[in-house]
């Protein structure tokens, strides 16, 4: 039998810390090998780890990358709300080691991805496109990262660029919409752990692709499938649709 992948979990007070910390207990292919959050010593708790899942925030990640790169040490990424320096800190350390990178790690949203792409690209121009989020209030970034990739997948196949051409909600006398925006709406209140809707609009019909999420596990489940996968992997930088072999 195969020694368990020994994971150190940063960020375990969270919500996701603490679903990953239930979901490990009692894989044979899985150990804890250590839980840290804010205040305690990342570097110190790192060497005894194969991998690190990082759920922590997204403003620690530089520090979380020099640390692994220095001790060579698997990493799946599971914050959002990265600045484009940060996003450039992840590529450049997935020269060193192997990192999965996803703004979602439900193989359920991870279906959605692409689907969407397959819905935009058999529809073609002549339907509008708008994504519309939803999620707990205590959601500090906005609009999601799965909403964010949603419309960088639209964009993708309408060759748009989602920093010129997303529009984040409408207000006042904002003019006809146009052919090339892409809308996307954040929604925040209570408990909703993530709903996602990619709507398709035309002349006569719509088309909608919606994926909602009734627990944290779906993505837990995820995250610890990614590190298993990405452990075997050369560096590089990787998301949940080469963990599932979706590419």
């Amino acid at each position: 039998m195969t020694e368990p992948l020994e994971l150190l979990i940063n960020g375990a007070n969270g919500r996701m810390g603490q679903t990953l910390v239930a979901c490990a207990i009692g894989d044979p292919e899985l150990h804890i090998f250590a839980t840290i959050d804010v205040g305690d010593d990342f570097a110190a708790a790192l060497p005894g780890a194969d991998a690190v899942i990082d759920f922590s925030h997204h403003s620690t990640i530089e520090p979380v990358l020099v640390r692994c790169i220095e001790a060579r040490k698997t990493l799946v990424i599971g914050t959002t709300g990265h600045t484009d320096g940060q996003v450039a800190a992840i590529q450049h350390a997935a020269a060193h080691i192997p990192i999965v990178f996803a703004p979602n790690y439900s193989v359920g949203v991870n279906t959605l991805f692409w689907l969407t792409r397959k819905a935009a690209e058999i529809l073609g121009s002549g339907f509008d496109l708008e994504v519309v989020e939803m999620h707990h209030r205590l959601k500090k970034d906005a609009p999601s990262g799965t909403a964010k990739r949603l419309v960088e997948i639209l964009a993708e196949v309408r060759q748009l660029k989602y920093n010129e051409d997303a529009r984040h909600g409408r207000h006042g006398i904002v003019g006809e919409r146009t052919d090339a925006e892409i809308g996307v709406h954040a929604i925040r209140g209570g408990d909703v752990v993530g709903d996602h809707t990619v709507i398709y609009a035309a002349q006569g019909e719509r088309v909608e692709l919606t994926h909602k999420a009734s627990s944290r596990e779906t993505f837990a489940r995820g995250a610890l499938r990614a590190a298993l996968w990405a452990h075997s992997q050369p560096a590089g930088l990787y998301d949940m649709q080469d963990v599932l072999g979706l590419k």
